[in-house]
């Protein structure tokens, strides 16, 4: 990192300096081929932070040239030798089709279309693109004006020597034009800026997206974990109240006690109560879902189904290696951008430090009568005048603001090598969560398995009488736990890999290849599964729901692209 700590203020050399450079500017007139190099060498000597020699080498720019920031990341993954995780590069472009779920397949789709915060992630990009056309335009005259006027004018006839003609009119028009030289690269470096600006948002669009796709699968497979858990509760439900009723039938016969009765009544109200839980938990996910897909809350079941199960995972994600991080994550390479913007910036302003030579110039036409103005060359009128102007005397305002801009690249250089830190914790917690999750199930399921033996036989002594509903209160209560459990922890798989994919920085290739259009604006019902239909989602479907009429930003342009847009090329992952 570069720190300016030795650069030297102009006012700091004194009226010998400026008197140097006001010779060298006059020299300059005479002999400019000569006079030219010698003032740029004055100059940089005497003021700035940058040697003659970086000068030249940077293209005659002052200021640092960018290298990127190191990436502290690890040789390999904490559970490299794990068989779940395969070291093999995999493509993640469409990962949540390894769920095999045409449902979340859809969702994905409807959700790229109409998503609003990937609209305003769009957006960014044409405003960015905007800004970098600015700051290309002043490479150019800055100053540009067609200027013309009329007035009438009387003297003093009190005046010493009053003029024969007291009253006399006067018309003008013309065009005035001014240029500073980016002698110094304070304009290129300011394009430089943008430019790196301009990648920044379009890594934040693909940031967008990849947040986008992992949240509308996070909240898709809460919704069928809800259900799944839903399932086992209302079927628990009933078996229980079966229960009840047969410990109330033998209460009648007095072949059993009131606690029967009022243990199985217990256990049926706790099953019941929670019922609502869960559905307050599929709604909320529901509702989610719904913002994400940019349309109003709606009851989201008529389309996919009241009751679904969580989709199965693979067994196996292939997470490459940690390197893979830094140049697949937009989220690092958004980050690694914005340092380099920021260190153009510097070259922006370390050329405060030097002079602004600029040249100022009229052409126009001028005359008393209307009809004499277009007589020329009579009524024309011109001027050319070269100039510098120089801010000396600034009390130190222009180095601490080039301390101030480098202090700023320093900052953002910490945040990105943090977020690659982070980058590196984000994926190790998913691969945990993922490898550890599918020991939790298989457990689980096996718990689940003794838990309902062990019920199916304690409910058969107590209908023989052989036991008393204590063993299949405690029973009944213990299946309905580690059926719920092993539902969450089912879905918890699955969104520990969501999770995962995300980390990688998974799915924003999915923009290369989807045209630019802002589609129909419409959400699309859901196709049926490729296996084993479910009559509810195969059931005719409402209308569709359509969006606000605000359209979907082009998907971001190379610089210089012709309208309309095409779609937009990946960035190099080699980069």
């Amino acid at each position: 990192m570069r720190y300016h700590g030795n650069c030297t203020s102009p006012s700091s050399s004194g009226g010998a300096a400026f008197a140097g450079s006001a010779l060298a500017e006059t020299a300059a007139v005479r002999r400019p081929s000569h006079a030219l190099a010698a003032a740029a060498t004055l100059l940089i000597a005497a003021t700035g932070c940058t040697s003659l020699r970086q000068w030249v080498d940077n293209g005659f720019r002052v200021g640092p040239n960018y290298g990127r920031p190191e990436a502290p990341v690890a040789e390999q993954w904490i559970d490299y030798a794990n068989p779940r995780d395969a070291a093999d590069e995999q493509d993640l472009s469409a990962w949540w089709r390894s769920f095999n779920d045409p449902a979340l397949d859809e969702l994905i789709e409807s959700a790229y279309r109409q998503n609003l915060s990937l609209r305003v992630a769009g957006a960014r990009i044409l405003e960015a693109r905007a800004q970098r056309q600015i700051a290309a335009g002043n490479l150019w005259p800055q100053f540009q004006e067609a200027f013309g006027d009329y007035s009438r004018n009387k003297l003093s006839s009190a005046s010493a020597n009053p003029p024969p003609e007291l009253w006399f009119s006067n018309w003008e028009t013309g065009f005035n034009l001014a240029w500073e030289l980016d002698f110094w690269g304070r304009f290129r470096r300011a394009i430089e800026a943008s430019d790196a600006q301009l990648d920044a948002s379009i890594e934040n669009y693909d940031d967008v997206l990849v947040i986008l796709l992992s949240d509308v699968a996070t909240n898709y497979l809460e919704f069928r974990t809800f259900q799944e858990r839903l399932t086992y509760a209302r079927q628990n439900v009933e078996i229980q109240a079966k229960s009840l009723q047969l410990a109330e039938d033998k209460f009648s016969a007095g072949a059993a006690t009131e606690r029967d009765v009022q243990q199985a009544r217990q256990v049926l109200e706790q099953t019941q109560a929670l019922v609502p839980r869960l559905e307050i938990g599929a709604r909320r996910a529901n509702n989610a879902l719904c913002v994400l897909l940019g349309i109003p809350p709606r009851d989201l079941a008529e389309i996919l189904g009241r009751t679904g199960t969580i989709p199965a995972t693979p067994k196996q994600a292939a997470v490459g290696i940690p390197a893979d991080l830094v140049r697949r994550r937009p989220d690092l390479r958004r980050a690694e951008r914005e340092v380099a913007a920021q260190s153009a910036r510097i070259g922006v302003a370390e050329a405060d430090f030097y002079p602004r030579f600029s040249l100022i110039g009229t052409l126009g036409v001028q005359a008393e009568q209307f009809g004499d103005m277009f007589d020329t060359p009579g009524a024309m009128s011109a001027g050319i005048a070269p100039e510098f102007r120089w801010d000396i005397l600034n009390y130190g305002r222009i180095l601490n603001n080039v301390r101030v801009q480098d202090a700023r690249f320093e900052q953002l250089a910490f945040a990105y090598q943090e977020a690659v830190l982070r980058a590196g914790r984000e994926a190790e917690d998913a691969i945990v969560s993922y490898v550890k999750g599918h020991e939790e199930v298989d457990r689980l399921t096996a718990s689940v398995a003794a838990a309902n033996r062990t019920y199916e036989i304690t409910f058969d002594q107590y209908r023989l009488g052989a036991v008393d509903f204590t063993p299949v209160f405690l029973f009944q209560s213990t299946l309905t736990d580690q059926q719920d459990q092993l539902a969450a922890a089912r879905g918890n798989v699955a969104i520990s890999l969501v999770n995962l994919y995300r980390a990688l920085g998974g799915g924003w290739e999915m923009r290369l290849n989807r045209p630019t259009s802002a589609g129909d604006g419409q959400f699309r019902p859901l196709p049926p599964p490729a296996a084993a239909p479910n009559p509810a989602i195969d059931a005719p479907r409402p209308g569709d729901v359509p969006l606000p009429a605000a359209p979907l930003p082009a998907a971001p342009l190379p610089r210089g692209a012709a309208e309309p847009p095409a779609p937009v090329p990946a960035p190099d992952p080699n980069a």
